[in-house]
């Protein structure tokens, strides 16, 4: 089972992909220019699996967003 974890003794704190020192937003930021899965598991080691995880981790936020809209 792949996790995020965080660890303040590495990246800060920042979330991680455990085992790993790539944290999830290098992920995000890795797919936001437009690298594919395969490319950031050649170039860094990542499964498919990893990146997924760090996306649904991402993700969770959003679920929980409240938005209340600005009165015009």
């Amino acid at each position: 089972m792949v996790q995020v974890i965080i660890d303040e003794k590495v990246r800060h704190g920042k979330p991680i992909i455990e085992g790993t020192r790539i944290a999830v937003e290098e992920v995000l930021d890795m797919l936001a220019a437009g690298m594919t899965y395969e490319e950031i598991k050649r170039e860094y080691g990542l499964t498919k699996k990893q990146i997924l995880t760090a996306i649904g981790y991402a993700s969770s936020f959003v679920h929980g967003e409240v938005v209340h809209p600005i009165p015009a």
